[in-house]
């Protein structure tokens, strides 16, 4: 069976978990992280030398990174559906699934951890501030590609919307005042819907 490594309250956990839950893969979850410990003893370093979250074992392989686990779960479970078999469509995922990676959550990652990881009396308002004026820009280059698009990657859900989905409805939880975004905000809603998605996009920040 299916092993996954890692707390709900992780962004890169929920996006491994929704993906098992979409390809309906039976799978086994042992929490790990922050207040949960596990990841700096020797045997979770001989999974994974980052001592990071998520983590899952499948069999003999052991793979980390999240956006990676979430490509093989689709790859070996949802071949030419949720991973498309047409180059050009999956490199379209590909590039969103990156794009999330090292734009998106670089931008506004921080105003989360300032919120939820920050005690009030060391919080930084710049810092939120800075992240919310990155952020923004971003929210509105989503939502006028999904003017055009229901999805990230077209006409169907695929892989694309997965990290995706969870970093966005993440920000959206923010105490923040956040613009109108009619494409986006339908779009996350169609996400929400899915049953795979339920017990991850949907819980409270933490």
């Amino acid at each position: 069976m299916l092993h996954i490594w890692g707390r709900l309250s992780s962004l890169n956990v929920r996006k491994v978990v929704w993906a098992a839950q979409e390809v309906g893969v039976p799978f086994q979850r042992t929490d790990a992280g922050l207040s949960y410990g596990v990841v700096r003893t020797p045997e979770y370093r001989s999974m994974n030398p980052n001592s990071e979250v998520p983590t899952i074992q499948d069999g003999d392989l052991v793979l980390w990174e999240s956006n990676v686990i979430v490509r093989y779960l689709c790859a070996k479970h949802a071949n030419g559906t949720l991973y498309p078999q047409d180059l050009t469509a999956r490199f379209d995922a590909e590039r969103w699934m990156d794009w999330q990676q090292t734009t998106f959550n670089r931008a506004a990652g921080t105003a989360f951890v300032q919120w939820f990881r920050t005690p009030a009396e060391k919080r930084d308002m710049a810092a939120i501030a800075q992240s919310v004026a990155a952020t923004q820009p971003l929210l509105a280059l989503l939502d006028a590609h999904l003017a055009q698009h229901a999805y990230m990657g077209g006409d169907h859900f695929t892989m694309a919307d997965i990290p995706l989905g969870c970093d966005v409805q993440r920000w959206l939880g923010l105490p923040e005042q956040h613009p109108a975004l009619p494409n986006l905000r339908r779009w996350i809603a169609a996400l929400l819907a899915r049953p795979g998605a339920k017990g991850v996009l949907d819980l409270p920040l933490s």
